[in-house]
């Protein structure tokens, strides 16, 4: 936990430091020995080509097929299953099963046996980590969730057609809804359309967990079947048939079914979710570092309902309540009364996350979390809040003791030296700054926290700097729950058939 003393933003939690084996699980981390990188290189030059050219081949080779069997078809009406369509689909996962072959994808094991579609309509599949998570896709030609501009590519979106896609458009205000509806529709077929394929994580992991399941899978109330993704396997579960208190509520079902899933895989389960995901990968002047606390702290807001609504409206209340304490100190009881919310452990949890020495915590510091985990990319917007808590009335400047506290909360870190940037930023050594200084510093130098906060540091890691993939940009990754589904707190109950 974050830890120090003095006028700082400091925890603790309990006593207890982080285990040390807490894993980000929006992370990839990749260590290739000497070995490994000259294989790497040598492949590149060589075998890649090769693999590249037999896979576009399959493709090029499998779209006449694809071609044909979607000629006249109806995006709203399923057509009969008659002997030929049959055959283009044995065909079709032939093809595909050739070109992953090609990729590397030697051998594919699969454990258990996939359910019909009157007795299963939807798959949900865990952990999504990589697109060759499409793998499952093309060997069972189930449906995904894909968004409409898809079917417009040449080639692609012949073959992404065939496994008639729910598609969503992003133009439309409405899709949500109108996602929901028809995944509810196909669901409630009787298995007259093919199962409809979905990754509830939302989003991609390293496989060290199992994420918070968005509830979109799970809102038609309909018997699943989950399937873990493992390599080099891939298995079915039984199917997991919802009780009346799960058809009720969506998000009990999916942290049952997740549960179940974990305990096949051997991984723990995490309440991160696909709002984490989005506040690691942020592309903001103040990029998250790997072992920042923010993640637990979103998670802990999450739970007691306090992101705010109006986020610049709310945030701004907070900080003016917050200004007017200033560095008056708050028990668990008085923040309890501030957020308006009983004292509870999960309370106390995220009270530990900025416990001064002397049992206390500063509210600023909350304040400032809160900021970064409601809007993440906008960081130059909360350092701004930040300097109006913290600086002096009388010249609107903080001092280098106090531009710790404000970026130990914002980064979510326990130790960090800001000698530096405080040193570039105060060209007059006046011994304090204001924020029209740092705004003007961060905007000639953009990598100002790389190369003044990180350098030489041990300890910080970066989160990967690879953009986030789009929501729907390979049917996988879409949030389609209603924004009404509220999270389920009750994960007693656990049902497989």
């Amino acid at each position: 936990r974050m830890r120090n003393s003095g006028r700082c933003c400091a925890a603790r939690s309990g006593g207890k430091e982080l285990d040390p084996q807490f894993r980000n699980p929006f992370v990839h981390e990749l260590r290739f020995t000497p070995l490994q990188k000259a294989k790497i290189v040598l492949m590149t030059v060589t075998l890649f080509p090769i693999r590249l050219f037999i896979a576009a081949f399959m493709m090029l080779l499998a779209w006449p097929f694809a071609f044909v069997a979607t000629m006249g078809c109806s995006e709203d009406k399923v057509e009969h299953q008659c002997w030929w369509r049959r055959v283009v689909d044995l065909v079709l996962k032939a093809i595909m099963r050739a070109m992953w072959f090609a990729g590397g994808f030697h051998w594919v094991t699969v454990k258990g046996k996939q359910a019909l579609p009157s007795e299963a309509p939807i798959l949900t599949l865990a952990p999504h980590s990589s697109y060759f998570d499409a793998i499952p896709v093309t060997m069972t030609m189930a449906s995904i969730v894909m968004k409409a501009e898809s079917k417009d590519i040449p080639v692609w979106g012949t073959l992404i057609k065939f496994i008639r896609p729910v598609f969503v458009s992003r133009s439309d205000q409405d899709s949500r809804r109108k996602t929901v509806e028809e995944i509810k529709r196909r669901a409630h077929s009787g298995g007259e359309w093919p199962q409809i394929m979905i990754f509830p994580e939302g989003t991609c992991t390293n496989r060290s967990c199992l994420i918070t399941f968005k509830p979109g899978a799970f809102i038609p109330a309909v018997p699943v079947q989950p399937v873990v993704l493992r390599y080099p396997n891939e298995m079915f579960l039984p199917i997991y048939t919802p009780s009346e208190e799960e058809k009720n509520n969506p998000a009990l079902y999916a942290n049952n079914v997740r549960s179940i899933m974990a305990k096949a895989l051997g991984v723990p389960v995490t309440d991160y979710s696909f709002e984490d995901c989005q506040l690691t990968m942020a592309d903001g002047h103040l990029r998250l570092p790997g072992n920042t606390h923010l993640l637990e702290f979103s998670k802990l807001v999450r739970s007691l309902s306090l992101k705010p609504r109006s986020i610049k409206q709310d945030l701004e209340q907070y900080a003016s309540r917050a200004r007017k304490i200033r560095e008056e100190r708050l028990s668990l009881e008085d923040l309890a009364h501030y957020l308006n919310v009983p004292v509870s452990e999960t309370l106390r949890e995220m009270f530990s996350l900025f416990e001064h020495e002397d049992g206390k915590m500063d509210i600023r510091q909350y304040v400032i979390a809160l900021s970064v985990i409601c809007r993440p990319s906008k960081t130059l917007e909360t350092i701004k809040l930040a300097f109006k808590l913290f600086e002096a009335e009388e010249d609107d400047a903080i001092t280098e003791h106090e531009l710790v506290c404000i970026l130990k909360a914002a980064l979510g870190v326990p130790d960090l030296n800001v000698a530096p940037l405080f040193s570039a930023v105060d060209v007059s050594d006046k011994g304090k700054i204001t924020f029209d200084e740092f705004r003007n510093f961060a905007e000639q130098h953009p990598d100002f926290a790389r190369d003044y906060l990180y350098s030489n540091q041990e300890g910080f890691r970066f989160c990967p700097e690879t953009p986030m993939p789009a929501p729907v940009i390979n049917g996988f990754c879409m949030d389609f729950t209603p924004r009404d589904v509220k999270p389920a707190m009750d994960l007693s109950r656990k049902k497989a058939n």
